[in-house]
């Protein structure tokens, strides 16, 4: 289980981007974090990583403290960070450099082929579509097997027939292997597919206003009625969260300043 406990960040100019933030993520759970600029969604991503430390409080991973970057935690950025003298396969292969050579290959090759990139091992990143550079950014992240995968606003660039197509293959990827998934996102009908729990989060300081769980079969309808009210209740959550004056009443959201401009 990933366990944070009551995690507080300071910067060094004394802004304080998350105060007392507790939460228990379950193993193969999906959990996405949504929330107003200045909620410390990031930030929060960051010491779940050990990227970065927080002034208050810990991580635990399955009891131990995360202190610094992980092997069983991978991480992926809004952009692909893919390095450009290497290739496909040198990219996703970078954090096995440790394994044998023949088993580094399989697993590269194995991964390739969970993201529909095969005939792409050779090619060069600048070679790439944006969505394809991000397949091959999940495959790297995916191939040393982390318990736990952290995900950073993953298709936020990309146009949005593009997104949707990912966010289906990020769950037949999930599927595989059930990790645990954190996922930061601003889009909410992004995370109405992916969450098990949406996670909203106050601004200035950062912290939590409230958990919603999604109990929606997959693959998700996403013009189901059931699909529409979980994201009118998203929606009201982060009017709340920015003060705003939001209700729930009969499947309908009520938001005093509009339900799709929270941000």
């Amino acid at each position: 289980m990933l366990s944070l406990q009551h995690i507080g960040k300071t910067y060094p100019n004394n802004v304080r981007a998350l105060e007392g933030v507790s939460l228990d993520v379950e193993l193969g759970e999906i959990v996405v974090i949504v929330g107003g600029s200045g909620c410390g969604k990031s930030t929060l991503l960051r010491a779940v990583s050990g990227l970065d430390q927080p002034s208050q409080g810990r991580v635990l991973l399955d009891g131990v403290a995360v202190t610094e970057p992980n092997e069983k935690i991978g991480m992926v950025f809004q952009e692909p960070r893919l390095l450009p003298w290497l290739t496909v396969a040198g990219n996703v292969g970078f954090g096995l450099e440790h394994r044998p050579r023949q088993e580094r290959e399989e697993r590269v090759a194995a991964q390739l082929a969970r993201v529909g990139l095969s005939d792409k091992a050779s090619v060069w990143p600048r070679e790439l579509s944006g969505g394809q550079a991000q397949r091959v950014a999940l495959a790297r992240a995916l191939v040393t097997r982390p318990a736990v995968l952290l995900l950073d606003e993953p298709f936020s660039a990309l146009d949005a027939f593009t997104r949707a197509d990912l966010q289906d293959h990020l769950l037949d990827l999930w599927a595989d292997g059930k990790p645990t998934l954190v996922v930061v996102t601003h889009d909410v009908e992004e995370a109405i597919v992916l969450a098990d729990r949406i996670v909203v989060m106050r601004p200035h300081p950062g912290r939590i206003e409230e958990e919603i769980a999604v109990d929606l079969p997959r693959p998700r309808d996403r013009q189901s009625a059931a699909y529409d009210f979980a994201k009118r209740r998203v929606l009201a959550a982060l009017d709340r969260s920015l003060g705003r004056a939001a209700s729930v009443d009969d499947g309908e959201t009520k938001a005093a300043s509009g339900q799709a401009m929270w941000w």
